[in-house]
């Protein structure tokens, strides 16, 4: 459209970043300086309500400098539409369609910002979806992680500034959405950032692998979990598998890799040691059926990056473990 045909109506929603008349239609934007999946449901829902209160018909619409694929769910799931400064594009209204995909990101700056998925930043995140149920202040979630407090009061600070979590009036915090946060932080997370070492141990299944590997793990005094598909049939017993992975604390000795009969080779590999880039990945980790798993919030992030039937045991998982979670 040629711009002059373009009217910006200034005091229609003075709470509205923009209110934009167009081709007949009445835009209520609201602008936001990243696509992060939880500002994303928030402002989703304040331009919606602010559209709501309008008296003309109007379309909610989201401005991100570039949307990532957890943002295009998140807006996809609250049925908001969206454009980025990228040139891509979602809008979808009565009369008006508009698709734009592919284009990249025109605003990636050098180096990566730091993540409230890092590793160490990770800890907060994993110990509030654990305990989602709860609410949690800040002194009790950095002795939980091993953290300062002032570094976890930084991480909490993003997470509320981003819309994950919500204070109550006594200062504790909640997780406001589990399932917008476990999506945005698997968006982020990269099994690969790990040290992997993958081989092979003679075992006729996969579950007996890893009851061998998980008893000559607790006979070594080795501070070890099951995780992936390994970890999966143990939490829902869904899906048999081929490959074995355990997380180790350390990287293994030779005499560990002995006592396994351990061959390091990764074509064809059924057995994966991973020593972990930090040790929260342990956050919350259980005997189940005497096997020591990690927790199912770590499973499920790790299944991500597994082969075989890895990403049906993933969503078995959250079915039955993830919708909510419960103190056991």
């Amino acid at each position: 459209m040629p711009e002059d045909d373009i009217q910006v109506l200034a005091g229609l929603a003075p709470e509205a970043d923009r209110v934009v008349l167009a081709a007949g239609h009445t835009f209520v934007l609201d602008v936001l300086g990243s696509a992060s999946p939880g500002s994303l449901a928030a402002h989703g829902e304040r331009v919606a309500s602010i559209t709501q209160r309008l008296r003309r018909k109007a379309i909610p619409l989201l401005v991100v400098p570039f949307m990532t694929e957890a943002g295009r769910r998140t807006c996809e799931g609250a049925r908001i539409s969206w454009f980025d400064l990228s040139g891509n594009a979602h809008i979808v209204a009565p009369g008006i369609r508009i698709i734009v995909d592919g284009r990249p990101n025109r605003f990636r700056g050098p180096g990566r910002p730091a993540s409230l998925f890092a590793p160490k930043s990770a800890r907060v995140v994993r110990w509030l979806l654990m305990h989602e149920g709860r609410a949690l202040t800040q002194r009790q979630i950095a002795r939980a992680t091993d953290m300062s407090e002032g570094f976890v009061s930084r991480i909490v600070s993003r997470l509320e500034h981003e819309s994950y979590v919500i204070r109550e009036p006594t200062g504790s915090l909640r997780v406001k959405d589990p399932q917008l946060l476990l999506d945005a932080w698997r968006e982020e997370y990269r099994f690969d950032k790990h040290t992997l070492i993958q081989g092979h141990v003679a075992a006729r299944s996969g579950d007996a692998l890893t009851r061998f590997a998980s008893d000559t793990l607790s006979a070594a005094s080795i501070e070890h979990a099951a995780t992936g598909l390994a970890a999966a049939w143990q939490l829902t017993h869904f899906a048999a598998f081929r490959i074995a992975t355990f997380f180790l604390a350390a990287h293994p000795s030779k005499e560990l890799k002995e006592k396994l009969g351990f061959r390091e080779e990764a074509r064809g590999a059924n057995f994966w040691l991973v020593v972990p880039n930090d040790i929260g990945v342990f956050q919350g980790a259980k005997s189940r059926d005497g096997v020591r798993c990690v927790d199912a919030v770590q499973a499920y992030l790790d299944l991500k990056a597994h082969p075989e039937r890895a990403s049906e045991a993933a969503e078995r998982l959250r079915a039955e473990l993830l919708t909510w979670r419960r103190n056991d």
